[in-house]
């Protein structure tokens, strides 16, 4: 039984794997997967999907942001990826005047392509298995318990050493990182490059690429056109360059064919992109715990939230703007956590686990192995010991750091009351320039003081309700010592005498600056405490990390080794993965069940001119009721919009591109039904659907209602 660690990569767990679980890694995917996916249907040699030596269909996907995937469909640079995947882009280019959300943007010329500062593409140019590499110098560390072997700074700074200097000195763009799976057992070197011109070239209006909005986030059937269209720049030699008008379009190593043949009933279908984090590992305690702590405070905390900002967005158009992008994001979590509270307990998710850890305990105790059974009880413990810890934490952060936005006030002030006080004339005016910038940056554009008031009042109420004095902020005594407990005149007041409550309180301090007026800030000083107290909870949260982290390294290995000889994913971490399945439908509830592909059928029934959420364009109405959809319509001469698949999905998988079985690009993954939430936890075959923009209906809304044609006279269209 002793086979060591080398099964770890062809291993599976506690239940025999369907078809459609998975997100695989692609250099084991030959020996992993691949005569299941021919199975299936796919049409495809696994060269085709991901070579170490050659251009494959994996250099067409590329990370779009911090947190999406993107797909390359052109030779000219040109980008997909989903609508709310560049909605910050989209927003921050919108104006009253020229209102982008809402009217949608095309460029008609390169000239007219909107850059982008800080906006990122990037590519994996190779991925290699460097797990003796790795072991061999942590193998070289005096503590043998050190954390060393999940340590980002460590494990990248070991990446830069095998890369070398020179070689990353000698590829502008280029960066190598080193990434732990399995617990820590395996790991894999990225080497990447990334550009950072990038341009906005087109975005339908939000009505049809937020069509239904929040209320039909997370749901099937869906009837959302969710994309938008990109262009990466590079230098005259192909190279990255910040945005230069001198720069050209990207030729990138490859770019996906389109089909327009659209998909059937149970058609194979396979995405490629960035799955952020899944929780396949988790322990029975952990389910409890996420659902218990986690999902709970974030339900009840977002919900509240969302309410002042949704009053406030639809009385005001120019609130709107400033809070679409925040809502949407507050709103797409809040609704993951409801799934996932709803998976763990119809199916018991808490039991599946517990399952499995007696199983492992089992075999353990069969082949004289202790250390699992040591590993799952040190885990127990540990989850039990940090609950109170853990539900301040959320409360802390759900409620006032990303609840409040006036704890984000600049709080480095010691610099400036030194200054003040030593009557240091330059040094004074350098700080106060930095001070007034912090202010600038605070008080962006997207920012309500109003809304945040508002807010604050709401977060203040509910977190002190639910924690007792001693567990919150030191500062928070001043709502009972001098409000009586009212927390609205405590937020009152901190707008009225703050430094950062408006404009005119900041010049008036600018005008006349004092040390005393800033150490005695209302909004500083809350600001401070908070901070205190999450770097206190961080720290005491820290405390249980490393034990935590040995003992899952044990346990991940025990279940690797328990069931020896078939194959296994790790769990998501940002990496690239393939994930394949079937075009299919599925019975959410007792005779109900939803077909595979929706229509344009589908938007004209949900339409309803009185809410946001649900209002049609004119122009599409037109489109749709002249049946005027060109080639892009299905053969039974409706318009296809979107269509759900069995691939295994996560947060990242946004904008990745679907691919049906001949490698060609039918849709761009957007979301993931309601009830398939808890597959980030445990894949659920009969529930868990990707939810997918038929490529149909994206080149229609380009072509047809954009207008924007041109765009598709680059593209490799197949009929």
């Amino acid at each position: 039984m002793k086979k060591g660690l080398l099964v770890l990569i062809v291993t599976v767990l506690a239940f025999p794997l369907k078809a459609d679980e998975g997100m695989w890694l692609l250099p084991l995917l030959k020996q992993q997967k691949f005569p299941e996916m021919q199975a299936l249907g796919l049409k495809l040699q696994d060269y085709d999907i991901y070579s170490p030596d050659s251009s494959a269909l994996k250099d067409a996907v590329v990370i779009f942001g911090g947190g999406c995937t993107g797909e390359m469909v052109s030779s000219e640079g040109l980008l997909l990826t989903n609508h709310h995947c560049g909605y910050g882009q989209i927003q921050m280019h919108s104006t009253l005047e020229n209102d982008y959300l809402t009217n949608g943007f095309w460029a008609m010329s390169r000239e007219q392509e909107l850059p982008n500062p800080g906006l990122t593409v990037t590519f994996i140019d190779k991925i290699e298995d460097v797990t003796d590499f790795v072991k061999k110098e942590l193998a070289k560390e005096d503590d043998p318990n050190n954390m060393n072997f999940l340590s980002p700074k460590y494990l990248n700074g070991l990446a830069k050493t095998r890369a070398g200097d020179a070689y990353l000195q000698n590829n502008p763009g280029l960066s190598v990182e080193i990434k732990p799976f399995y617990g820590g057992n395996v790991y894999y070197m990225f080497t990447k490059k990334t550009y950072s011109d990038v341009r906005l070239v087109g975005a339908p209006p939000s009505s049809i690429g937020k069509f239904g909005a929040d209320t039909d986030n997370w749901m099937w059937p869906r009837h959302t056109g969710d994309f938008s269209v990109f262009r990466v720049y590079a230098d005259a030699n192909g190279n990255p360059s910040e945005y230069s008008e001198q720069n050209v379009p990207l030729r990138p190593k490859r770019w996906l064919n389109i089909s327009l043949k659209g998909v059937q009933e149970n058609d194979f279908a396979m995405m490629m992109g960035f799955p952020g984090r899944t929780n396949k590992y988790y322990t029975s305690w952990e389910v409890a715990e996420r659902r218990d702590i986690d999902n709970t405070v974030r339900i009840n905390i977002r919900e509240l939230r969302q309410q002042v900002m949704l009053e406030e967005m639809l009385n005001d158009p120019a609130v709107r703007i400033q809070y679409s992008s925040k809502y949407a994001g507050s709103t797409n979590a809040y609704k993951n956590s409801i799934g996932s509270n709803w998976a763990i307990n119809k199916h018991n998710l808490e039991q599946v686990k517990k399952v499995e850890q007696d199983k492992l305990i089992e075999w353990g105790r069969k082949n004289c192995q202790p250390d699992y059974e040591e590993a799952l009880l040190s885990l127990e413990q540990l989850i039990h010991e940090r609950k109170d810890l853990r539900f301040r934490s959320w409360m802390l952060d759900e409620a006032i750091s990303r609840g409040i936005e006036f704890t984000r006030v600049p709080t480095d002030i010691q610099t400036l009351c030194d200054a003040l006080r030593a009557k240091d004339k330059a040094e004074q005016q350098q700080q106060l320039r930095l001070l007034e910038m912090a202010y600038k940056r605070f008080k962006d554009k997207n920012y309500s003081a109003e809304v945040d008031k508002k807010i604050a009042k709401v977060m203040l109420e509910e977190y002190r309700r639910l924690l007792p004095p001693a567990s919150q902020p030191a500062y928070f005594s001043v709502i009972d010592k001098r409000f009586k407990g009212d927390v609205g005149r405590f937020v009152d007041d901190l707008f009225a005498k703050s430094v950062f409550g408006d404009e005119r309180n900041m010049q008036k301090f600018m005008s006349s600056p004092s040390a005393k007026a800033l150490e005695n800030d209302p909004m500083i000083l809350f600001a401070v405490a908070v901070q205190k107290e999450k770097a206190a909870l961080t720290q005491d949260l820290a405390n249980f990390e490393d034990g935590y982290a040995i003992a899952h390294k044990t346990y991940v290995e025990g279940l690797l080794k328990m069931y020896g000889d078939k194959a296994n994913f790790p769990d998501a971490n940002f990496t690239l993965r393939l994930t394949y399945g079937q075009v299919k439908g599925y019975t959410p509830h007792d005779a109900v069940y939803y077909r595979c592909q929706t229509t344009l059928d589908g938007v004209m029934e949900k339409e309803d001119p009185d809410n946001w959420e649900f209002v049609v364009p004119d122009q599409l109405k037109k489109f749709y009721a002249e049946k005027n959809f060109g080639r892009y319509a299905m053969p039974t001469g409706q318009m296809p919009v979107a269509f759900s698949a069995t691939t295994h999905t996560t947060g990242g998988n946004s904008g990745s591109p679907v691919l049906n079985a001949n490698g060609e690009l039918i849709g761009i993954n957007f979301d993931r039904n309601w009830e398939g939430v808890g597959g980030d936890i445990q894949y659920l075959p009969d529930y868990q659907r990707s939810i997918i923009v038929d490529i149909r209906y994206v080149l229609f809304i380009i072509d047809k209602y954009a207008g924007a044609g041109y765009l598709l006279n680059e593209m490799n269209i197949k009929e």
